[in-house]
């Protein structure tokens, strides 16, 4: 136990040094926006660097404001899109790589775009609480930077899209909200916007819907220790994804810390953290390298409801594409939207709900069995899914669950149901005639499969499967059953 709590110490040792808590309004905190407009023609030297990606050696051009030959050299159009990627808190004090996979991502599927770096380093390269307090400057030293451009090259801020990771997602935030003007730049994305100092804080502390006039988020590390995360749990967008529950990814579960320790010593940790958080970055630049393989995710209240598989409806807008293709729409609440993901690019699944409807014959008696799938689709099968019942048993009842598969296996044209494990109830039903032989002839209980319905989130796709053989439908310990698609006439029966 002494060993975890120091883990969970640790683990937050990585992300917040000591440091409290701080309040403040996001106009209060550097001054009305007569002042800002006032002051910003005659700030020149900004702390953040305006880096425009380029495919040279140098891999960038400094674009200083005020100084309009630096556009021209650079080879900014202001004809074009802009889209600005805003790190987060620097541990190093230098670009991380992912910035650059990034830059190289959105030039090579969508060249016609300008991609500017912010580099903040020098005030992100401080104690956490300091860094979180630098964010709303280096908000400003953006909203300025785009004013800038309106008034030089005649460039919309609804061109704008603010990419911010981490701090730099709250960052964007504040550029959104300190811009001069009633008009909004047009799309800011979070990707796992920071917990610490940001959970619960009112939307004039923190990224906002209201900061932009598109906003969504993507949530990969929520998972509280000793009451704060790494990510920020609440909806902060019109539409925020949750993979996997947003709380630990596929490859990055925190049991590997120790393995992480082993290999890295006592950077381990943070790799492990690095890991999660992390997975946002990658999640979004998996939607632009990976065109034909786009996540979906779907609008539901939780993950444990996710996971029954009942949220895998797309009327009315309530699925959405994650990632640079997503659908904009400005909504009135933020929207929760959940998916499973692989551990690897490209991360997309295929997600699939369940229905079975069992009738368990064993009477007084709830049984707990191993259920195992196979599904022949018309492009590939799966074989030996494993079906997550969290329940035993009983009755005559329908179950719900999620299945996901990393491939498209076509349409689903049939089912083989096992219940793995040994024949225990034959045993149970042999003793039971040996002490009332009269029972010798009848038929021995079992379960009962009547029906398999299946639907398929990604095409929408609706199928029922009933047994193959009418005359058999019994299924008992380590036997294997068949369904086929129904008629309709069968499908309406169930």
């Amino acid at each position: 136990m002494k060993s975890l709590q120091l883990l969970s110490f640790l683990l937050l040792s990585c992300i917040i040094v000591s440091g409290n808590t701080y309040e403040g309004n996001k106009k209060e905190a550097l001054g009305s926006q007569s002042e800002h407009t006032t002051a910003k023609k005659y700030q020149q030297n900004l702390e953040t660097k305006f880096r425009l990606y380029t495919d040279t050696a140098e891999g960038s051009c400094r674009v200083f404001v005020n100084q309009l030959e630096t556009l021209d050299k650079c080879g900014f159009n202001a004809s074009l899109p802009l889209v600005m990627i805003v790190h987060g808190w620097s541990v190093d004090g230098i670009l991380e790589s992912w910035i650059w996979k990034m830059a190289a991502a959105l030039k090579s599927q969508h060249n016609q775009m300008n991609v500017i770096i912010a580099d903040w380093l020098t005030l992100a390269h401080q104690h956490y609480p300091i860094a979180v307090q630098n964010t709303r400057t280096t908000g400003q030293e953006i909203a300025q930077f785009v004013e800038w451009l309106e008034e030089s090259v005649q460039f919309s801020r609804s061109n704008v899209h603010l990419i911010g990771y981490s701090l730099g997602a709250h960052v964007s935030g504040f550029a959104g909200s300190f811009i001069n003007g009633t008009k909004k730049i047009g799309r800011i994305t979070g990707l796992d916007p920071a917990g610490p100092l940001f959970e619960g804080m009112s939307p004039t502390d923190r990224l906002s819907p209201d900061d932009a006039n598109f906003v969504d988020a993507i949530h990969t590390f929520t998972k509280q220790h000793m009451g704060l995360s790494v990510g920020i749990k609440q909806p902060v967008a019109h539409f925020d994804f949750y993979p996997n529950g947003g709380t630990f990814q596929p490859g990055c579960h925190i049991l590997y810390v120790y393995n992480h320790i082993a290999q890295y010593g006592i950077n381990g940790i943070a790799q492990t953290v690095k890991c999660a958080h992390e997975r946002s970055v990658h999640l979004f630049i998996d939607s632009l390298l990976h065109k034909d393989k786009q996540s979906t995710a779907y609008w539901c209240n939780d993950i444990n409801t996710f996971n029954k598989g009942l949220c895998l409806n797309c009327r009315k807008n309530r699925c959405n594409t994650l990632g640079y293709t997503i659908r904009e729409e400005r909504l009135p609440k933020s929207r929760r939207l959940f998916l499973k993901t692989r551990a690897r690019m490209p991360f997309k699944v295929y997600h699939y709900q369940f229905k079975i409807h069992i009738i368990n014959e064993i009477e007084g008696k709830q049984i707990e069995p191993a259920f195992t799938m196979s599904l022949s689709g018309t492009k590939e099968d799966a074989k030996k899914l494993h079906i997550p019942l969290v329940e035993g048993v009983t009755g005559n009842k329908t179950y719900s669950f999620l299945i996901t598969l990393d491939t498209d296996i076509g349409d689903i044209i049939m089912i083989k149901l096992k219940w793995e494990g040994t024949p225990v109830w034959e045993n149970i039903w042999d003793t039971f005639q040996t002490i009332i032989p009269w029972t010798k002839g009848t038929r021995r209980p079992g379960l009962i499969v009547k029906a398999i319905r299946v639907k398929a989130g990604e095409t929408q796709h609706k199928y029922t499967f009933c047994p193959q053989s009418i005359d058999n439908i019994h299924l008992h310990p380590s036997q294997e059953k068949t369904f086929v698609k129904c008629e309709d006439h069968f499908e309406r029966s169930i």
